[in-house]
């Protein structure tokens, strides 16, 4: 007899619970305005913190509250740079230094490689 009542029925996909009786939590409706001219409200929990902005249902762009409070803008650090990064471990001068260094040893390294010029020299194993 079981096997009849669930016949035709997905076991899972649907709730067979309904609404009557149950209290919803408060809610609050806020209103937002998009800068393309859209206009959407968002519910919220009565004691939640309202946000300052919102996406746009529509288009995507961040819309403002309707409250008319704009929100405040963060303080941002400035982006820094490898080079600013580099410039608080050294001086110029000792960048200058390594770089001579390095340059000495690469053009050490071309000319070995030039005076050997040998079969199974490096030049030769990478034209291979």
């Amino acid at each position: 007899m079981a096997e009849r009542a669930l016949r035709g029925t997905r076991l899972g996909a649907t709730s067979y619970e309904n609404d009557r009786n149950t209290d919803l939590a408060p809610r609050q409706d806020v209103a937002f305005d998009c800068p393309n001219g859209h206009h959407f409200s968002v519910p919220f929990a009565a004691e939640a913190e309202l946000p300052a902005t919102w996406e746009c249902r529509v288009c995507g762009s961040i819309a403002i509250a309707a409250t008319g409070e704009s929100p405040s803008p963060k303080k941002a650090k400035p982006p820094r740079s490898h080079w600013d990064m580099l410039m608080e471990r050294r001086t110029v001068e000792d960048l200058e230094a390594v770089l001579a260094e390095r340059l000495e040893i690469i053009r050490e390294r071309r000319v070995s490689e030039h005076r050997e010029g040998l079969p199974g020299s490096r030049s030769e194993r990478r034209s291979a």
